[in-house]
């Protein structure tokens, strides 16, 4: 099935480098695997609308004319939505959007899921009043959230804005107490034309706290904030610049159909509060529901964003020649090892970043409603794995290109800082992983091995390209870290709860991230059994060792020492890896085109074009 139309026409020069071209895999195979995600095709669907005039790559403007410009190509998408409130209940079609809009524009992925999944999902979710939603779906109004505040990030539930109910008005007064109770960093400047808010308040009916709640309100018209309201620009950030601001009310009066309700909490005329859930703390966390369905979108911005940063760095190291080994000649930088080496590595990485995010997406769209917590967990552990090797990802690819990925007009510079950014948002990734670590040391059974071999086992290296092999060793890892987490907050101190979660802390975080990548091998090698060429599998088996190696070697030591790898394997590790790297060399352009970024995006970057 391969024949040589299939290398990217940047790469046939590598067969005149002396790099050998086994006929690669064909791109449209790999792209299936990468893209194939539900029945309808999301992605091709968002990918042709970003290779379109509107989203060409414009770095030369102002920060507030690409405020602008995010918001005008904002109403693009939108024209090309059928139904907006059916988008908001699509997590995987929110996703997907995040994926393709993270490509061309990072600003564009923040306020389409503030927009559509934050705040009209949030509208959509409630089902205790009919609402006239033309204005949001129509975008005469823009949607945004406003939950964190000045003195409250990773805190939320204590936030401190009010929404106070006056029965005789059958009304509420939404108020900012003081200083450290300011909305912090909610896009809700001027830009983009008139916009209205889900704000997060603390409920107060006669003086009673009946926690937090969410609350509709319009926040601008065409001339600027409406009375009671301040907006303050806050300083320029690094990344696709957004128009953040902090934002406050002074006793803005609201109806009383502002109030957005559910199961977790009705609030009945007489005052009285009625909800399916015990604690406030629970009624708040089901009220910002859609933070999760959030954590699926950043995970998803950075692994568009990461795939593109890829997807350059491998066209620019074919496209850059240098100086070759003998007098005269010239060579591009892939044909060096110790260049297509690290570009191989944060490629095998990404696929294993979106097989994950694929299966993290279908497991909470068809989680068990018993099961919400265990989904909601996992959404969380794979959003701090991808969003932390997306950064790692994207500096890489700035590196391998040198000087000129550092001047925006070449289109690298901002998705490091990008991937900085999903690192904080819906939940900054340390806070996060630390509640799933307190959460699996007694909540979670860590995933047997399959067949890993017994003390003193096979000493054969070859097993080290085996992806179910090196699965298991990672599986060993995860159970290892289970047990020494458990140990270690029963032998914290007694009557301390802190004290004891700091003992343990530690183990926790790291079963948390061997669970990560656990979950990503299995997604991978799931991912390659769909294949149905045999020479597409094996470039994809290989791939998936090569990520796994990675992920083993550090722990190379403790498995000795426990049996599971033998001293030959370990020896072995860095040959192994070399082999891998040799074998995948020649598939270097193919397994980067696969990632399917618009030529009409490439095209716009200098130095790809320029010599």
């Amino acid at each position: 099935m391969f024949t040589p139309a299939d290398t990217p026409a940047y790469a046939r020069a590598d067969i005149a480098t002396g790099v050998a071209d086994p006929a690669p895999p064909a791109r449209r195979e790999l792209s299936a695997v990468l893209f194939k995600d539900g029945p309808a095709d999301a992605h091709g669907r968002w990918r042709k609308i970003v290779s379109t005039e509107p989203f060409r790559f414009r770095p030369e403007l102002r920060t507030e004319d690409r405020w602008e410009l995010s918001y005008a190509r904002l109403r693009v998408f939108n024209e090309e939505i059928e139904s907006p409130e059916d988008l908001a209940h699509d997590p995987r079609a929110l996703a997907a959007m995040h994926e393709w809009a993270a490509v061309v524009d990072g600003a564009l992925a923040t306020v389409a899921g503030i927009h559509y999944n934050l705040f009209l999902g949030s509208l959509v979710d409630d089902d205790s009043t009919e609402r006239d939603l033309r204005s949001f779906v129509t975008l005469v109004r823009t949607g945004t959230f406003l939950c964190t505040e000045r003195g409250h990030g990773n805190d939320a539930a204590a936030l401190e804005t009010t929404a106070t109910y006056d029965r005789r008005a059958n009304a509420f007064v939404l108020h900012t107490p003081h200083e450290g109770a300011q909305k912090y960093m909610p896009n809700t400047s001027a830009a983009g034309g008139p916009k209205s808010a889900v704000v997060a308040a603390r409920l107060l009916v006669d003086g009673r706290d009946l926690g937090v709640f969410l609350f509709l309100t319009p926040l601008t018209d065409e001339h600027g904030p409406l009375p009671g309201i301040t907006v303050e620009r806050l300083p320029e950030r690094i990344g696709s610049p957004v128009d953040h601001c902090v934002t406050a009310f002074d006793r803005v009066r609201l109806p009383r159909n502002a109030l957005v309700q559910g199961p977790h909490g009705r609030l009945l005329p007489d005052g009285v509060l009625r909800s399916a859930v015990g604690s406030p703390r629970k009624r708040f966390l089901r009220a910002i529901g859609r933070v999760t369905a959030g954590k699926l979108c950043m995970s998803a911005s950075t692994l568009g964003g990461c795939r593109a940063a890829l997807a350059i760095a491998v066209r620019y190291a074919h496209t850059r020649r240098i100086s070759g080994p003998t007098a005269g000649s010239r060579v591009p930088l892939a044909a060096h090892r110790s260049h297509h080496a690290r570009l191989l590595k944060s490629l095998a990485t990404a696929y294993a970043m979106t097989f994950l995010h694929r299966a993290v997406t279908d497991a909470w769209i068809r989680h068990d409603p018993a099961e919400r917590d265990r989904a909601e967990r996992l959404v969380a552990v794979a959003k701090g794995w991808i969003t932390w090797r997306a950064r790692e990802i994207t500096i890489e690819a700035r590196e391998r290109c040198g000087a000129r990925a550092l001047f925006p007009v070449n289109g690298l510079a901002e998705y490091p800082a990008n991937a900085d950014g999903a690192i904080t948002a819906e939940g900054d990734n340390l806070a996060i992983w630390c509640k799933a670590g307190a959460e699996m040391i007694f909540g979670h059974t860590p995933s047997e091995p399959s067949g890993h071999p017994a003390a003193g086992g096979a000493e054969d290296p070859s097993a080290l390209r085996d992806p179910a092999f090196l699965r298991d060793l990672l599986a060993v890892v995860e159970r290892r870290w289970h047990h020494r987490a458990r140990l270690n907050l029963r032998s914290g101190p007694s009557g301390d709860s802190l004290g004891r979660w700091n003992n343990a802390s530690g183990a926790a975080l790291e079963l948390v991230a061997a669970h990560a990548a656990l979950q990503a091998a299995d997604a991978f090698i799931a991912a390659i059994a769909t294949v149905p060429h045999p020479a597409t599998r094996a470039v994809l088996s290989d791939l998936c060792a090569l990520f796994l190696l990675d992920a083993v070697a550090p722990r190379a030591g403790e498995l000795l020492a426990d049996g599971y790898l033998s001293a030959a394997q370990v020896r072995a590790l860095p040959d192994e890896t070399e082999g891998l790297t040799a074998r995948l060399a020649p598939h270097l352009a193919v397994l980067a085109d696969a990632f399917a970024v618009p030529e009409e995006h490439l095209g716009d970057l200098p130095m790809l074009t320029a010599p």
